[in-house]
């Protein structure tokens, strides 16, 4: 403990996950949630296609994704105090970007700022820098995070909402931006303390007892694919979701509504897993969440009446499917290659991040709600597969840690 608690400058854990989680919700909500209330907006001042705005979140993601891998070696070798700082500028320049925009080019090229922004301050850059910090003991810090990012939309929402109203869509840009640099930049500086230096040749920071994996290759090209799969079903459902509640007999306002439970479902199925994850390996975490996403699909896909039940049934999968994406890799791999290897793990499934929206898009145009509703399920029905070929794999490994 001696040691983690000098990489996290003696701050308490608590300290650290408040003020991290606090950027975490800005992080989100400037980002990732940031269409939702802004695209309007900006569609009426400017005229330019709703498709190019919208995409400006999917340029981001591309991004991001081409850079984590970089990003998760920049903090094994340095710590993520500097990537943490720059995730601040970077989202700061990335927003004042896009409220000075006077063409869409100048859009579109401020969402690559964004999108680094995003590849250094979202959840697996936060991860990574939490595994440099607590080595195997981070896997509650987490689970913590993602209390907290769970209620970025919750908060955003609204107050982008607010802002527009009563300045304009730059304005409220400028603001977020100053928020970033205010705010976000000296909360993350403080919870993240200095880190020595270290390369693949020095001496690990944190001990690392966890036992040898494997057929480790299969395990890690597994779990890529799991993770890339949940991300593409979780972002089409995200965009698509009010639709394909209509499609089921819902009124716009009805889907509205119940789609406001999407993320209390995720935030309570991350509640449950806080208070019971300690008792069982996290690779359940990750079954748990590919059945539960695969069961709300299919009971979506039957008809099934009672639509409640499937917000929160699927919600809750999705929810919980971020804790396995930080949790699972430091528990197979352990903790002194962890950050290296959620930078690469987040590569692919940034990507498929970003282009699954597009591609539900056409699905729905193409085929309808229904059609895209049944390959959703037959995907979320592939990944349970997957994940009983992961455990199969890492049987052993689980037994023993």
């Amino acid at each position: 403990m001696t040691t983690t608690r000098a990489q996290s400058g003696e701050r308490h854990p608590a300290v650290v996950i408040t003020a991290l989680g606090i950027a975490q919700i800005l992080a989100w909500g400037t980002s990732f949630y940031f269409p939702a209330v802004f695209a309007g907006p900006i569609l009426a001042e400017t005229g330019w296609s709703l498709g190019y705005i919208v995409s400006g979140t999917s340029i981001g993601l591309l991004v991001a994704g081409l850079v984590s891998p970089w990003v998760g070696r920049t903090i094994d070798r340095y710590g993520g105090r500097p990537i943490l700082f720059a995730s601040s500028l970077l989202y700061a320049a990335g927003l004042a970007g896009i409220g000075l925009s006077p063409n869409l080019a100048v859009y579109l090229a401020a969402w690559v700022l964004l999108g680094l922004g995003m590849a250094t301050g979202l959840y697996d850059a936060v991860f990574a820098a939490l595994g440099r910090m607590y080595g195997k003991a981070a896997r509650g810090p987490i689970t913590n995070l993602t209390l907290f990012g769970g209620f970025a939309s919750t908060v955003c929402w609204p107050l982008s909402a607010f802002m527009i109203e009563q300045t304009n869509w730059r304005t409220a840009c400028f603001i977020y931006a100053a928020i970033h640099l205010l705010v976000s930049l000296p909360l993350q500086m403080a919870a993240v303390g200095p880190a020595a230096a270290r390369d693949s040749k020095d001496a690990p920071a944190t001990a690392d007892d966890t036992p040898p994996l494997e057929n480790e290759s299969l395990a890690f090209g597994l779990l890529a694919l799991i993770q890339s799969i949940l991300t593409a079903i979780g972002s089409i459902v995200v965009v698509h979701l009010l639709i394909f509640m209509q499609a089921r007999g819902l009124t716009y306002a009805a889907a509205v509504a119940l789609g406001t439970l999407f993320g209390p479902a995720q935030v309570g199925a991350r509640v449950v897993e806080r208070i019971f994850g300690s008792h069982y390996h996290p690779i359940w975490t990750l079954i748990a969440s590919c059945v539960l996403m695969a069961l709300g699909l299919i009971l979506l896909y039957e008809a099934v009446p009672i639509l409640l039940i499937i917000v929160l049934i699927y919600g809750a999968g999705y929810g919980i499917s971020w804790i396995a994406r930080g949790t699972l890799p430091l528990a197979l791999f352990g903790p002194v290659r962890f950050p290296r290897l959620i930078g690469k793990l987040a590569f692919p499934s940034l990507i498929a991040q970003a282009v699954a929206p597009s591609v539900g898009a056409w699905l729905v145009d193409t085929s309808g709600a229904d059609a895209t509703i049944g390959v959703l399920t037959l995907f979320a029905c592939i990944n349970v597969v997957l994940i009983g070929m992961l455990w199969f794999t890492c049987r052993s490994h689980i037994a023993r840690t």
